[in-house]
């Protein structure tokens, strides 16, 4: 299923079992992201399925994704303004992008083989699990060409400490699967291929309670910043509100009577 017929060279979508798999299509550009739109579709098509309960976000081609197009970036400058209105755009798109995916209702797992890199890398780090190809690399090489990586880091700062980020920012040295997973920016390093655990993963996820893992998501996102106070009144109410929905009814009831769960929207 796709959302648009021109999408279909950019991003595929499959689904089935409640596993969504967005599959990034445009190998000759190294997946670069001037499929952003495209991909956008996608998520909102997702965002009204209630039967999709996890996502799968993988790639075709020897890269995951390697960011913005430079050279469509780089034809812009011929422009009347030198690029300022496409450059604004892009980057409000790709920032729109990132913010669908963690506000979206259901997990997205990245599974990452070859490299992401810049924006691509960004991409990484925006969802909400990631899990890397022995030979997958991620790096932020904007400072190579004179354009420092500011919005990757906004996710990348987000997923490792200050300090590992600012390196992979300031030297824009790639780091393999090893040192992803060491620095936390991939779950787990998958030596059988990243879409089969990626898959493992989703499937294993698309069991829980749907209800429960919408609301844990946001609320999950919405104190990761906030005082510690703040975050357990937020949690709180999360989790009374939680136990007012009818999963967490059933599934309290099935753990007591020792019987598998029937999730509402099963029945």
């Amino acid at each position: 299923m796709v959302s648009d017929a021109k999408d279909t060279a950019l991003v595929t979508f499959d689904d089935g079992d409640h596993v969504a798999v967005l599959t990034l299509k445009s190998s000759s550009s190294r997946n670069a992201l001037s499929l952003l739109e495209a991909l956008s579709r996608q998520f909102a098509v997702i965002s009204r399925r209630d039967d999709i309960r996890v996502v799968v976000l993988q790639a075709e081609g020897l890269a995951f994704c390697a960011g913005h197009d430079l050279k469509e970036l780089t034809a812009h400058r011929a422009d009347s303004d030198g690029g300022r209105a496409f450059f604004e755009k892009t980057m409000r798109a790709c920032s729109s992008l990132r913010q669908q995916i963690v506000s979206l209702p259901r997990p997205v797992i990245a599974a990452v083989e070859g490299m992401a890199t810049a924006a691509g890398c960004e991409l990484v780090a925006s969802c909400d699990l990631a899990v890397a190809g022995p030979l997958a690399r991620f790096c932020t090489p904007g400072v190579d060409i004179g354009l420092f990586c500011s919005t990757p880091a906004v996710a990348l700062s987000r997923n490792v400490s200050p300090k590992h980020a600012m390196e992979m920012l300031l030297t824009g040295v790639a780091i393999g699967a090893e040192d992803a997973f060491r620095l936390g920016l991939v779950n787990r390093i998958a030596p059988e291929g990243a879409r089969a655990a990626a898959l493992e993963l989703a499937h294993r996820i698309s069991k829980k309670s749907p209800q429960a893992i919408a609301v844990g998501k946001k609320g999950f996102y919405a104190q990761c910043d906030k005082p510690l106070s703040e975050a357990y009144e937020l949690a709180s109410a999360v989790m009374v509100a939680n136990m007012l929905m009818p999963d967490a009814q059933e599934g309290i009831a099935a753990f007591l009577g020792k019987r598998a769960p029937v999730w509402p929207d099963e029945c």
